[in-house]
């Protein structure tokens, strides 16, 4: 059961590639993703028990501290939000769609969190930064009044972050919309 999620994003890929070896050796953590992202960051992307990723985050930011650009710990994210970040469950093209868009992988996350705690939704997708200039989005489905509490919700704390930038809500989207998406 991993209940927390680490994001550490710097500005070195080299260093990112080492700092992702120095996370998982230091702590028992589970690495979601570690990849370049958009223009030359390194995203590093962690799971685990708060204090793991507490412990493994906290270590890089003083082994790396000149090339780090932002870090976050999450603590209590709902299980559905790991699970769209591991990519291990299909999700259902079902329902209403919702996006909030967010200007970083941190802020999709969390917004996500909320969302998923504030109606009953499922999430769709769940994207951070790869191919998409360092942004991140959240697609999420359920009833239209579910879905527009949800995305609301996370719009909200993504605004209140200065990293807002769109949401959309679908009533009912047309199915080769969702072969797309």
């Amino acid at each position: 059961m991993y209940n927390a999620v680490g994001v550490i994003e710097l500005k070195s890929i080299a260093k990112g590639v080492e700092a992702t070896d120095d996370a998982l050796k230091s702590a028992n953590i589970r690495l979601i993703s570690a990849h370049p992202a958009c223009p030359g960051k390194f995203e590093i992307i962690i799971t685990g028990a708060i204090a793991d990723v507490t412990s493994a985050v906290e270590h890089i930011k003083s082994r790396f501290e000149q090339n780090i650009i932002d870090s976050a710990i999450m603590g209590r994210i709902d299980e559905q939000v790991i699970v769209s970040l591991l990519g291990t469950e299909a999700p259902g093209k079902q329902g209403s769609l919702g996006v909030i868009e967010t200007f970083s992988a941190a802020s999709a996350i969390k917004a996500a969190d909320i969302a998923v705690k504030t109606a009953k939704v499922s999430i769709y997708e769940l994207r951070v930064s790869r191919g998409m200039g360092g942004k991140g989005i959240v697609l999420l489905t359920g009833d239209i009044g579910d879905v527009t509490a949800a995305v609301e919700a996370g719009a909200d704390y993504a605004k209140g972050q200065g990293l807002f930038a769109n949401t959309s809500v679908i009533a009912a989207p047309h199915p080769e919309l969702w072969e797309e998406i």
